[in-house]
């Protein structure tokens, strides 16, 4: 039963209560309009809880054993005593959910950790919806005291622009050998990364591993990094044998270090807040215009009128914005 006293769910969050936990995060996921305001005044309450945690993005081409590096980073961590955070961004999970969904059964291990979470979280059918509700979910967890937010993209594409967009420091993952098909993925994403691992490195593939590192440290050499105060190095890890896993993590520390000392951090979370609230403007601005009755009563006739050729689709896109009458748009 949904209780609608925002305190009931700012006060169980604050004390990990992850059965109110898991009930907020419901709510923040929900559609209806109730619940969504609800939710606005909870996040809007545990904000000045929140901020203090180590934001990772980690991203991999299919096939780079991203879950299991997840599950062994996240049990080397809790081990040093840290409380972590797995959230799971899919823009596609409309035809790929159960990808999202096993990654709490492949996480088996950190699953039962009680000083981890790991939450699959819905996309809506849309990019914007993924970013709005992982956001909303960080700074949740966060409030509970989680001290490592590790968001994971399970899709490719522009999804890794969004979790760049919200967080730290994103990591991404490659494999040797991944083929040459991808190198247009890889450049896209090279440009976002804080820092490259190639994962596997273990057993016969060890060899390849070295030579795909000082292959991508060339590629990276003639990216411009996004930062004057870090360049991002190139490792090697073996997430299956709990190898290297360690210097990433320290890697993560090095950055964040570097990146608070002359304030970069600080300037990029502000930046990372007022980007957020001009995409959640414009994705509310599409909802109100769908749902605008006057809209939705021109709509059918102008787009047969540009469909047919009788009217120019700028003169349509006026009409519809601004609700003119056809005379007026003359």
């Amino acid at each position: 039963m949904i209780s609608h006293d925002p305190q009931h769910y700012v006060q169980g969050v604050l004390v990990c209560n992850r059965r109110v936990l898991a009930k907020t995060i419901t709510l923040i996921e929900s559609s209806l309009s109730s619940h969504q305001e609800l939710a606005r005044i909870i996040i809007d309450l545990l904000l000045p809880y929140t901020g203090k945690a180590v934001r990772l993005g980690i991203t991999g081409v299919p096939g780079v054993g991203k879950s299991t590096f997840i599950e062994s980073l996240g049990n080397i961590l809790v081990e040093k005593g840290h409380r972590v955070a797995v959230l799971a961004v899919d823009p596609s999970s409309k035809r790929s959910g159960g990808s999202v969904l096993a990654d709490k059964t492949r996480m088996e291990k950190l699953a039962v950790e009680k000083r981890a979470f790991i939450r699959p979280s819905p996309s809506g059918g849309t990019l914007g919806g993924v970013a709005k509700k992982t956001r909303e979910t960080m700074i949740v967890c966060e409030a509970a005291g989680f001290d490592v937010m590790i968001i994971e993209t399970v899709g490719v594409g522009q999804s890794e622009t969004t979790v760049a967009s919200m967080v730290d420091f994103f990591l991404v993952l490659m494999i040797a050998g991944a083929g040459d098909e991808l190198q247009g993925l890889k450049k896209g994403i090279l440009e976002l990364a804080d820092a490259v691992a190639i994962n596997k490195a273990d057993g016969d593939n060890i060899e390849k591993a070295e030579l795909a590192k000082k292959q991508y440290e060339t590629a990276l050499h003639f990216l411009t990094p996004s930062s004057l105060t870090w360049r991002p190095p190139v490792l090697s890890c073996s997430a299956l044998e709990m190898t290297g896993i360690d210097l990433i993590w320290e890697t993560v520390l090095d950055h964040r270090k570097k990146l608070t000392g002359t304030g970069e951090l600080d300037a990029n979370r502000k930046r990372q807040a007022v980007d957020w609230m001009w995409s959640l403007v414009k994705e509310g601005l599409k909802e109100r215009f769908y749902k605008n009755s006057e809209v939705n009563k021109m709509l059918p006739g102008i787009l047969k009128e540009v469909e047919n050729g009788t009217t120019a689709s700028t003169i349509a896109a006026s009409r519809l914005l601004f609700l003119l009458d056809n005379n007026s748009c003359i």
